[in-house]
């Protein structure tokens, strides 16, 4: 195509010229002016630019091109007009379109081509695939047969190792018994070569013994023999003798060096085995006083444990054969602790050994029986004194020993409390005395008391003499109690049998004398002896704590002279007694066998029951009680362990369980023993009773803290709160209770027990009415036409449907109504209509029972 210009251009394209100078010249063609020339190249350039900034940058030709061609003829047709006799010529124009499409022949020729590339690559990819899934195959069968060769061959070397390590081991046992052969002969070697050492070094000595001996005959330089010594006498260690430092006077040549030779004594050397320790194991121990025992750490025993299968924390508590365990797995040998048995032998021997010559001694009676069966006021008139009326509730509470000079001869008396809570004290005074006297009304008869009493004089083992009590009053009936006894195998003399029965009147006096007589008479028989003198022995009838004189305790001597001043030993308590009074409270210096004696002075309040020992000095005594002290936290902390383990299984077992959280203190440690045993006995599977801590003095502002952490109740039995604990107890809100009989305590427990208890939920029936008809209704239902029998019957109550006086549904009454019209309840003899909710079965015949539920406290029996 021919050049043309610019101005032509812009007329072909139809645009201003400025707009096309500015394009070419975007286009990066050079155009001065309107008649410059433009080529085809710079068309092209133009139209690169153009398409570039419209985003098209590939440029490629047109692959379809449709032509479309339009021709107009005329078209001339002959016609008549009118009668047909004109004739008209009309002219039609006729416009042809044409349309024809060109295909480039490259374009199909490619696509073609792409379409056989296409089917060349799928087939070459499946025959790619097949070779792959046969190379495979191969791949896979040939590692199948390299596994089996490998197989073989590990077979063979397996077989092969097997019989070198025969041979080896063979060899090594030989070269093991050549080796000790040769041990063996350099031993002997070596024990000829000590031999010929041990010659040579004697020989030595008495070389060196002669030389000293002369060297001592020999004066030194000032007239005195020069014996190295410190200033203490003690000779130098790590140095010769020539070794000591020179005199002042001595001198060194210059450079020469003072030479030290030191010997190999006094030096240590690391062992070479373990050391292995004999380590005592108690029936209980932590692990951490386990760890300081065998001097090892506490992580290593956890670690022992936890190899045992055993989960532990440092202060896990161990019994006796999982320590035992642990120690011989770490490498020591157990033993057993010293048993406390041991000890108490000691205890006992130098008991024994106190002194030789044995007198005879008053008799120990226990009086036992029921409550209220006159055992005090018998014993009153016996020491015509009034113990009675002084005690709380006019009921005995504490043992007391009383030491009584009759005109029989002398006597000591243990008076035991009769009511169910204070079984321990019986059973404490029957295991101290040598005759129990059983005292039964005459009017009463035999009581559970009376039972207990009985067993516990035959599990002592000691005579009982009954004294039939009341025979002055009318209804008295003394045959009725000798059958009631020998029914329990207690049989009279006059019928044959062992026991003495005295008819006595506490009131009167009568038969008093006759029962002083047969106690005696029955002292006489058993020959009681006992040594007088030398330490004491003895025990502790009853203890408590005294403000002003601190622990108090009352101790029956049963052998030996218990004095003043001496060293005592109680339990896990002792102390040198300072002050001794009798039961009259005067001051006495000595108390021998059988004499019941008020001690001050011990460390602490004694259990009634301990055993009382004179020990030679406060060594011997602080020594015995820590022994006693950590044999029973040793069982205190095996019991604990235990309880846990039962507490945590009956929780699972039981589910939740109600607990009432109480604190004791009472005046004297009989009675705070009662006590607990009286509250323990009053748990139930619902409601238990847990004493937080029991003890015997006044209440003080840390009994408060602690109840007030336990969330307690504060029980004073015949005891009082502190000003300090009133005021504690009144910031936190804790009530403190007093008591001084322990039936209130009891009752008051039990009263808050049973509020405790969940109500018990039970069936009343307030009505019964009789099917006589049945209506349908569209708004209920069946409804039944009955008339009330029982009770009365009241809308919204919980019913039961009776046929044949079965129970065929239950359910709730949903409508009631009388003449149509609705009502809350009709009562007996009347007519009614009754809709039973989602029921629609009752028939004529059948009874409609009305009943209610309603909730009854429970209470604890």
């Amino acid at each position: 195509m021919a050049n043309v210009t610019a101005k032509q251009l812009s007329e072909v394209i139809g645009i201003s010229i400025e707009k096309l100078l500015d394009q070419l010249k975007t286009a990066g063609v050079e155009v001065s002016g309107a008649d410059d020339p433009i080529s085809d190249e710079d068309k092209m350039k133009l139209l690169e630019s153009l398409r570039s900034s419209h985003g098209k940058t590939e440029v490629s030709g047109p692959k379809k091109i449709t032509l479309r061609r339009k021709s107009k003829s005329e078209l001339k047709v002959a016609g008549t007009s009118g009668s047909g006799r004109n004739t008209t010529t009309k002219t039609i124009n006729v416009e042809v379109r044409k349309k024809r499409t060109y295909v480039r022949r490259a374009d199909i020729e490619a696509e073609e081509m792409k379409q056989q590339q296409e089917a060349e690559a799928a087939a070459e990819e499946q025959s790619r695939l097949q070779q792959q899934q046969a190379e495979e195959a191969a791949r896979q069968a040939e590692a199948a047969a390299q596994a089996e060769a490998e197989a073989a061959k590990a077979a063979a070397e397996e077989t092969a190792r097997a019989e070198a390590e025969k041979k080896a081991y063979e060899k090594s046992l030989q070269e093991v018994e050549a080796a000790q052969k040769e041990i063996e002969k350099q031993r002997a070697e070596a024990e000829a070569v000590e031999a010929a050492e041990a010659a040579a070094r004697a020989a030595l000595e008495q070389a060196a013994v002669a030389s000293a001996a002369a060297a001592a005959d020999k004066p030194g330089k000032h007239g005195k023999h020069e014996d190295r010594h410190t200033r203490y006498g003690r000779k130098e260690l790590h140095v010769k003798e020539s070794a000591h430092q020179p005199n002042r006077k001595q001198k060194f040549k210059k450079g020469q060096k003072q030479v030290h030779e030191i010997t190999r004594q006094h030096q240590f050397e690391k062992p070479t085995a373990p050391v292995v320790r004999n380590v005592e194991v108690p029936e209980a121990i932590s692990v951490a006083d386990l760890a300081q025992r065998m001097a090892v750490k506490a992580g290593d025993v956890i670690k022992t444990l936890m190899q045992m299968g055993t989960m532990a924390t440092i202060n896990e508590i161990l019994d006796h054969d999982t320590a035992t365990l642990v120690v011989e797995e770490m490498g020591h040998v157990a033993v057993s602790a010293a048993s406390e048995d041991d000890f108490e032998k000691e205890l006992q021997a130098s008991a024994e050994q106190a002194g030789e010559a044995k007198a005879t001694r008053p008799p120990v009676v226990t009086i036992m029986g029921h409550v209220d069966h006159g055992k005090t006021s018998l014993l009153d008139y016996i020491r015509k004194s009034r113990v009675t009326s002084g005690e709380a509730g006019g009921i005995t509470q504490h043992i007391g020993a009383y030491h009584v000079e009759t005109d029989k001869g002398i006597i000591t008396f243990l008076d035991t409390p009769g009511h169910a809570a204070f079984s321990a004290m019986r059973a404490r005074g029957a295991q101290a005395t040598d005759i129990v006297v059983l005292v039964v009304a005459a009017d009463d008869g035999v009581m559970p008391q009376t039972k207990e009493a009985i067993q516990h004089a035959g599990a002592a083992g000691v005579p009982l003499v009954v004294a039939v009590n009341k025979i002055d009053k009318e209804d008295a009936d003394p045959d009725r109690v000798k059958n009631e006894l020998a029914a329990l195998e207690v049989i009279p003399e006059e019928w044959g049998g062992e026991n003495i029965f005295v008819n006595v009147s506490a009131i009167t006096g009568e038969g008093v004398d006759n029962l002083l007589d047969s106690i005696l008479l029955q002292a006489e028989i058993l020959e009681l002896e006992a040594v007088d003198k030398g330490n004491a022995k003895g025990i502790v009838v009853e203890a408590s704590l005294d403000k002003g004189r601190g622990p108090v305790a009352t101790v029956l001597v049963q052998s030996g002279l218990l004095q003043q001043g001496q060293m005592l030993l109680a339990g896990t308590q002792y102390g040198r007694v300072r002050a001794m009074y009798d039961e009259s409270a005067s001051t006495i210096k000595s108390a021998g066998p059988s004499m019941p004696a008020v001690v001050l002075g011990l460390s602490g309040v004694p259990n009634a029951g301990d055993e009382v020992f004179v020990v030679e000095n406060e060594r011997r005594a602080r020594e015995f009680a820590e022994i006693r002290e950590a044999k029973i936290r040793e069982t205190k902390l095996a019991d604990q362990q235990k309880a846990k383990l039962q507490g945590m299984f009956d929780a699972m077992a039981e589910g939740e369980v109600a607990e009432i959280n109480i604190l004791v203190k009472a005046d004297v440690q009989g009675s705070a023993e009662a006590i607990r045993e009286s509250l323990d006995k009053l748990s139930t599977d619902e409601v238990r009773t847990r004493l937080v801590a029991t003890g015997v003095g006044g209440i003080n502002e840390s009994d408060i803290n602690l109840a007030a952490a336990s969330d307690a109740i504060v029980i004073g039995f015949n005891v009082r709160a502190d000003n300090s604990a009133k005021r504690v107890a009144g910031d936190y809100g804790i009530e403190i209770r007093y008591y001084s009989v322990i039936y209130d305590i009891i009752d008051d427990i039990k009263a808050i027990m049973s509020g405790m208890l969940s109500p018990e939920a039970q069936e009343n029936i307030i009505g019964l009415a009789e099917v006589k008809d049945v209506f349908r209704s569209p708004k209920f239902g069946d409804v039944a036409g009955s008339i009330v029998v029982e009770g009365v019957v009241r809308k919204g109550q919980p019913i039961r449907v009776l046929r044949d006086n079965v129970v065929i549904y239950e359910g709730e009454l949903e409508s009631l109504r009388r003449f149509k019209d609705p009502v809350e309840e009709v009562r007996m003899g009347t007519e009614c209509g009754i809709a039973v909710k989602n029921y629609n079965d009752v028939r004529p015949g059948d009874q409609i029972e009305v009943y209610e539920r309603v909730e009854v406290a429970r209470s604890i029996d």
